[in-house]
């Protein structure tokens, strides 16, 4: 992929897996534009159908859309939020590192093998319903479709 996303773009994750959680709360804490949004597949009122996307799809591999309309999914998904950090900071550095000849099939292959086993990691539950919104910790906003 060669052209930016068109910022902000909304991150699909699972708040309901303590990875996924972490590693997207990582990410809106280090962004300073807004061009990040956290939208929760897991929160009770998450409505996939405004996408058409399943939720299945969107519970398989981690999805980003953008304000145009793009979707990137699995590692591709990572490389659009790396491209919202500058080119001097290590995700930057990742962002352009992604899509190497041989970096990009493996990072593809490690994506996979970490989809396939995601719903056996341990889950979140320190917000008493089983997903936190972190939105409410970090300056992203909830956004309509």
């Amino acid at each position: 992929m060669s052209i930016q996303p068109d910022f902000p773009i909304r991150i699909f994750y699972d708040g309901s897996c303590s990875v996924c959680a972490a590693e997207i709360e990582q990410y809106l804490r280090q962004d300073n534009g807004g061009k990040l949004v956290a939208v929760d597949i897991h929160a009770p009122d998450f409505d996939p159908e405004p996408y058409h996307i399943s939720l299945d799809a969107f519970m398989y591999e981690l999805h980003v859309i953008d304000r145009s309309g793009a979707i990137y999914r699995g590692v591709e998904s990572f490389w659009a939020i790396w491209q919202a950090f500058p080119a001097s900071t290590l995700y930057g550095i990742m962002g352009a590192v992604i899509h190497m000849p041989l970096i990009n099939p493996v990072a593809r292959l490690m994506y996979k093998g970490f989809a396939r086993i995601r719903p056996w990691l341990p889950k979140r539950h320190v917000c008493g319903s089983g997903t936190c919104d972190i939105s409410k910790h970090h300056s992203s906003k909830k956004e309509k479709p």
